[in-house]
């Protein structure tokens, strides 16, 4: 699982309001199921991003290498990490939109960058997604832009991303906790799982982090919907 660390560096000029707005067709017109798994990043230290060509999902302990349970969190009571927001997943094509390079994509500080529609319309809270072998679960907690990605992206794309269009297509990403154990790799398949696929993995389990499902490419034959 082992990457290219690498340091933020590197400037492109930041793109306007309407050149930005002029590309969200792009992102609307990412599917709405069976997307992959276009880039997976971890953050081994603050303002570090080493690029994996495997992630380990843990559901204890995130992505595995990451710093998320070191990080604390103002919306807990006692600042521990918060566990609704183990895992976030950005749009590629809104990635790229802002980071212009590809190579830049990774310094918006998410950890997966996925080819799907992760609109709140196509992916309401607690809709589980396969990946790999793993199951992650959208969560209600809200993902926004901040002063950093202002730094890296510009004010233009900070305020797009916050304003209503950039939250009715969550721009800025969604947060989510791994349910199901498992690997993930770019190219993966991404997989909404319906809702007789849900009972099934709860009560096989028992609980989150149990035993996971296939990759989520193959064709398991416990979800017609496949």
């Amino acid at each position: 699982m082992s990457g290219r660390r690498r340091r933020h560096h590197g400037q492109v000029e930041h793109l306007s309001t309407a050149a930005l707005e002029a590309g969200l067709d792009e992102v609307r017109d990412s599917p709405s199921d069976g997307g992959t798994v276009e880039l997976i990043v971890r953050r081994p230290a603050v303002d570090e991003r080493e690029v994996l060509a495997e992630g380990a999902l843990d559901a204890d302990a995130g992505l595995v290498g990451d710093t998320w349970p070191v990080r604390g969190s103002t919306r807990t009571k006692d600042g521990s990490p918060h566990p609704g927001m183990q895992l976030t997943v950005m749009n590629s094509r809104a990635a790229l939109l802002v980071a212009r390079d590809p190579g830049r994509r990774m310094l918006a500080g998410d950890q997966l960058y996925v080819d799907l529609d992760i609109s709140p319309a196509n992916l309401s809270a607690g809709t589980r997604l396969a990946l790999g072998s793993a199951v992650i679960e959208v969560t209600d907690q809200p993902h926004l832009g901040c002063a950093k990605f202002a730094a890296r992206f510009g004010t233009d794309a900070l305020r797009l991303v916050n304003s209503r269009t950039g939250r009715e297509l969550r721009l800025r990403g969604l947060n989510a906790r791994i349910i199901g154990s498992g690997t993930v790799r770019p190219g993966d398949v991404i997989r909404k799982l319906p809702a007789d696929h849900l009972v099934a993995l709860t009560r096989s389990r028992g609980r989150p982090g149990g035993t996971p499902p296939a990759r989520a490419g193959g064709p398991p034959a416990a979800s017609p919907a496949w």
